[in-house]
């Protein structure tokens, strides 16, 4: 599945429930199906920075896919980063550069967060671009 059918697919599911606590709930339930990370990457140099949360990101390459894990210490925000893990783990970086995550407006995250989550939620879709970016240079100096 790609980066469009992905959001796509989470537009869908967002869909189903009327009310924001029950799309809340569903957030919490997807933080909840997210793996720990490693207790080696909760360090300094993996927190994202502007989230009200902790939240810690780790990347690494696999052949030519980035691919991401991370964790939180908040229920909501925890959620947060699951989708944006479906989203955007597991692609190459020129295709996390060239996907605009519409998904957030589209189920409605941006206006029924709070002002410091809804920051803290594009602090975490920036610093993966920027972590595709590097991994791109660094993929085309190689070259």
């Amino acid at each position: 599945m790609n980066i469009e059918d992905t959001q796509q697919a989470i537009i869908a599911d967002f869909s189903v429930y009327d009310d924001w606590m029950d799309k809340y709930t569903y957030l919490i339930e997807l933080g909840n199906e997210l793996e720990p990370i490693d207790a080696s990457y909760k360090i300094d140099q993996n927190l994202i920075r502007g989230c009200q949360s902790r939240v810690w990101l780790q990347q690494k390459l696999e052949g030519e896919l980035l691919i991401f894990e991370a964790e939180s210490d908040a229920l909501i925000v925890k959620g947060l980063v699951a989708l944006l893990l479906k989203v955007f783990s597991g692609r190459t970086p020129q295709e996390i550069l060239d996907a605009e995550p519409y998904f957030i407006d589209e189920i409605g995250l941006r206006q029924h967060l709070s002002p410091t989550r809804s920051n803290g939620l594009m602090a975490m879709v920036k610093q993966i671009k920027l972590y595709a970016l590097a991994y791109k240079q660094i993929a085309s100096q190689k070259k």
